[in-house]
């Protein structure tokens, strides 16, 4: 299973899931939302419509790492991922 990250580079808790999912062996495709306007556009326009948003929409809650599966369903939890 291949797994898409999108996240920052200078979020501790983005480095610590792309190491672990290294680790476990995950497949993964990285996406850095802050060296790339498409994949930052693409975050903000899942952080804005996404229901798994709704609890941290208008906080100070940015919502990284987000984990999407290729069946394209989505969790903000780690654990989900590596099971």
């Amino acid at each position: 299973m291949k797994i898409t990250v999108l996240g920052s580079h200078l979020c501790p808790d983005t480095l610590y899931a792309v190491n672990q999912l290294a680790a476990a062996g995950v497949d993964t495709k990285y996406l850095d939302i802050l060296s790339c306007h498409a994949d930052l556009r693409m975050y903000l326009h899942i952080r804005e419509t996404s229901p798994l948003y709704e609890s941290i929409r208008g906080t100070d809650r940015l919502g990284v790492p987000l984990f999407i599966r290729e069946d394209g369903s989505m969790t903000l939890e780690l654990k989900e991922i590596l099971g």
